[in-house]
């Protein structure tokens, strides 16, 4: 199956290109030797921000419907300098006016305060704040379209366990035919922020067929079948382990079964 790839509006060809990874950083070594595992990690691809190597930025609720982004620069490779940040200020209760106050944080003005809101709408989507409250949607450096017939699905990214977690709105977009750019809803309470950079991905996306699916329970034979599948994987699993230089004990039969050509 091919997806095509374009590139995030305001900033086309700036971040790294979508990728599967299987492992993650804080998870156990022992995880390497869980296939079920590392291949639930790598189902679909990381989406990064629209960022180069020397640019992040941090956004943080503060409640009451503030939100304020800073854009860093790090220019030599040893410290990052605030450059500017963003406050946005909706309105209490929905009624009024929806405000963003540009602030530089250099000695002198970089840019213009329109370059500056320009720059923002890069990372974030102004229009989604605080809904629900909390929410930011933080925007991709690249989008997708799928051939006829399949979605794309828009996720936190799988078997991180680092804490806290902001809890993200998981989305699915008909992309064969909508030319939607890409989008991750996290949702904060007040004091947190969550931050992007270059390298840091910022999502998921998994793409599926839009097809109708039924269940039906298995025969009794088809349940047998099972049964005596399931006792003789169990019987050459346990004749197949081998013990890692830490002394832990791992099975590859499912690895090695996975891989070989099937009937």
């Amino acid at each position: 199956m091919e997806v095509r790839l374009f590139p995030n509006s305001t900033r086309p060809g700036v971040g790294l290109k979508p990728r599967r990874e299987a492992q993650r950083p804080l998870l156990p070594q022992h995880a390497r030797h869980c296939p079920v595992l590392e291949a639930g990690s790598a189902l679909g691809f990381m989406v990064y921000p629209p960022l180069v190597a020397n640019e992040s930025f941090h956004i943080e609720y503060h409640g009451e419907g503030q939100y304020r982004l800073i854009y860093y620069v790090n220019p030599t490779g040893g410290k990052w300098e605030p450059i500017l940040s963003v406050t946005y200020i909706l309105p209490v209760g929905g009624v009024g006016k929806f405000k963003e106050e540009v602030k530089f944080l250099t000695r002198e003005e970089t840019t213009t305060r329109e370059n500056a809101l320009q720059m923002a709408r890069t990372f974030v989507v102004p229009e989604d704040l605080n809904t629900p409250a909390g929410a930011i949607s933080l925007r991709g450096a690249w989008n997708f379209q799928t051939p006829p017939g399949w979605d794309t699905v828009y996720t936190p990214i799988f078997n991180m366990i680092e804490r806290p977690i902001a809890p993200m709105l998981v989305i699915r977009v008909e992309t064969d035919w909508y030319p939607h750019q890409s989008e991750f809803r996290y949702v904060l309470q007040p004091g947190e922020g969550i931050s992007g950079s270059h390298s840091l991905p910022i999502g998921q996306v998994v793409f599926v067929p839009r097809e109708e699916i039924t269940m039906r329970e298995c025969t009794a034979e088809e349940q047998e079948a099972i049964r005596l599948a399931s006792e003789e994987f169990k019987r050459q699993k346990a004749t197949t382990k081998l013990t890692t230089q830490y002394g832990l004990q791992y099975s590859p039969h499912y690895l090695r079964t996975s891989r070989a050509p099937k009937p």
